[in-house]
């Protein structure tokens, strides 16, 4: 029969031996000094100046003096003196002053594990192999360190999808990212299924789209089979009037398409100040212009249908018997404007 336990390596108290409670205590020793270990310091190799009983320590790599020869083993101050313990494989220890726990792999210490890398992470929520980190909670947040804060969502190619997918019931209703390309996208659903893209910034270029199926050939184009898309620029208040502007810095051409408080439309020229049209409302509809009104030209040989044009249209007839005039159309013919002649 051994003399001690093939574990903890406590003696065994033989039959008939003398003095059982030395064989006795030294196991309670044992037990003591290795049962729900926890140290204070795995990092010392020199043995502390003034320890108090009980004191137990992680010999680090190189003890010295009273230590040396026992790196990794326990040392426990008492009686006066230190006795050790060597830690079997599987053998954890807390650090009391860190919280940190200790594992014994067999050969040296290190942490019980890595907190830095877990397979899966689940608050309130389980966790699985697709969605590794779930929470599920009122809120999620995510702060500042002093500075900025960014969240990163990082894909392997370009062809991959990074994004951030707004759901109901567990179906999709939105999602906003790169999906299948670099182009920002946000897109909509009624039903999970079926994707419509809302709007599109096309990475190369910057370019932004709206609607489904719109192309990048312009700066900004609006795309929807509809029977008539509209861009709404509303006013809701203030002093009244909404505006369209385009400017072009090459030629320095600054026009302004607006509506004013009192309902009229204006085509200005911001440059120079000047309004170039003006549609005013109400039934009489009229319209103004700051220059002069040019029509079209053509000579007699060229001039468009008149029925085509319909009644009321305007051409300049430029080589008209008696010279260069103007015509208006009746529905039929072209007449001249001064004499209502059909022009030949």
């Amino acid at each position: 029969m051994p003399q001690s336990s093939p574990i903890m390596n406590l003696p065994y108290i033989e039959p008939s031996q003398a003095q059982k409670h030395v064989t006795h205590n030294e196991a309670l020793r044992i037990l003591d000094a290795v049962t729900q270990l926890s140290v204070q310091s795995a990092d010392l190799a020199t043995p502390p100046a003034s320890p108090a009983d009980g004191d137990r320590y992680i010999v680090a790599a190189g003890g010295v003096a009273d230590w040396a020869g026992q790196d990794g083993n326990i040392a426990v101050w008492t009686d006066n003196t230190w006795q050790f313990f060597a830690p079997q494989a599987g053998w954890r220890a807390d650090v009391t002053p860190t919280g940190n726990s200790l594992r014994f792999d067999g050969t040296t210490w290190g942490p019980a594990s890595d907190v830095s890398v877990v397979p899966q992470i689940g608050v309130n929520a389980t966790a699985d192999t697709v969605n590794r980190l779930a929470v599920a909670s009122e809120a999620s947040l995510f702060s500042h360190n002093g500075a900025g804060h960014q969240v990163k969502v990082n894909k392997d190619t370009a062809t991959d999808t990074a994004s951030l997918l707004f759901q109901t019931g567990w179906s999709g209703r939105a999602e906003m990212g790169t999906a299948g390309s670099d182009d920002f996208a946000i897109k909509v659903s009624a039903d999970g299924t079926t994707f419509h893209t809302a709007l599109q910034a096309e990475a190369a270029t910057g370019r932004v789209a709206l609607g489904q199926g719109a192309a990048h050939d312009e700066l900004f184009t609006v795309a929807e089979n509809a029977t008539s898309p509209t861009i709404l620029i509303r006013n809701l208040g203030g002093d009244g009037g909404a505006q369209f502007q385009a400017i072009d810095d090459l030629s320095g051409a600054n026009w302004k398409f607006k509506t004013t408080g009192a309902g009229a439309f204006k085509l200005r020229d911001q440059t120079n100040l000047t309004d170039r049209l003006q549609l005013f409302p109400g039934v009489d509809g009229r319209i103004a212009f700051s220059g002069p009104v040019v029509a079209p030209s053509y000579t007699v040989a060229t001039v468009p249908s008149a029925a085509t044009a319909t009644a009321g249209a305007m051409i300049f007839v430029t080589d008209e018997v008696g010279g260069a005039v103007l015509a208006f159309s009746d529905g039929t013919n072209w007449l001249r404007a001064t004499d209502r002649a059909v022009i030949s």
